[in-house]
This record gives structure tokens, C-alpha cells and sequence, in this order.
């Protein structure tokens, strides 16, 4: 369980990173080579593209922070829900993710659901 709350932790931290270059370099430590991101709005492979669905959210969201929450973990999988908000203020989004984590301790895969989301 701690690795997989470990590699939570690292994957939400990921989220976070506003430096392009640094993110490109996490998800590379983070990611399997041909690791998956899916939720509703996208289905990418590959670390670059990953790292590039994650800066687009970070674009669509300036300022805003993903906290992780309570990770429950058996094998080699994880879920956990986030929330995307102002640091110490209420979630505008939150999410629901399974991470797939291979033999070699890196992320194979992501599912990811949202929740909650603002109205238009």
C-alpha cells in the first residue's frame, strides 16, 4: 500500500507542476513508456502527451491546486478522488482515478471520472 500511496502522492504532484520542463521530467520518472491517461474529455499515450494534456489543464485552471485525497490500494492498483480548487479554499472540481501501476512500480494506466464540475 505505501508504494502505491507514494506513487498517489507523485501523480498528483505531477498535476501540480507548473514548469513545463520539470513536468515533462516527472512524468518520464512517473510513466511507463507507453502509459495511458484516459477520462471523459481525453484518451492519451506517451509520456509527451500526457505531460501535455496535464499543461492544458493547468492552463484551463491557473492558480488552481489538486489535493489528493484517501488512497485505497490492493495488488497493484489504486483509486483515490482529488479535488481542483484554490490552495485551502473549496474544490471546483473533483475527481475519481484509478491508477494501474506496473510490475517495474510505474504508472501503466489512469482512469479518471469527474465527479463534480461547475455548471456553465
Amino acid at each position: 500500500m505505501s508504494n502505491l500511496q507514494q506513487l498517489a502522492e507523485r501523480y498528483i504532484a505531477t498535476w501540480n507542476e507548473s514548469d513545463p520542463a520539470a513536468r515533462q521530467k516527472l512524468v518520464a520518472e512517473l510513466w511507463s513508456d507507453g502509459g495511458r491517461y484516459t477520462d471523459p474529455l481525453l484518451d492519451v499515450t506517451g509520456h509527451q502527451d500526457i505531460s501535455a494534456a496535464i499543461g492544458a489543464a493547468r492552463a484551463q485552471f491557473p492558480g488552481l491546486v489538486f489535493t489528493l485525497g484517501p488512497v485505497d490500494a490492493h495488488h497493484n492498483l489504486a483509486r483515490f478522488t482529488w479535488d481542483l480548487g484554490p490552495a485551502g479554499g473549496e474544490a471546483l472540481i473533483v475527481g475519481f482515478d484509478v491508477l494501474v501501476a506496473g510490475p517495474d512500480g510505474l504508472v501503466e494506466s489512469v482512469l479518471g471520472f469527474l465527479d463534480h464540475v461547475p455548471s456553465s
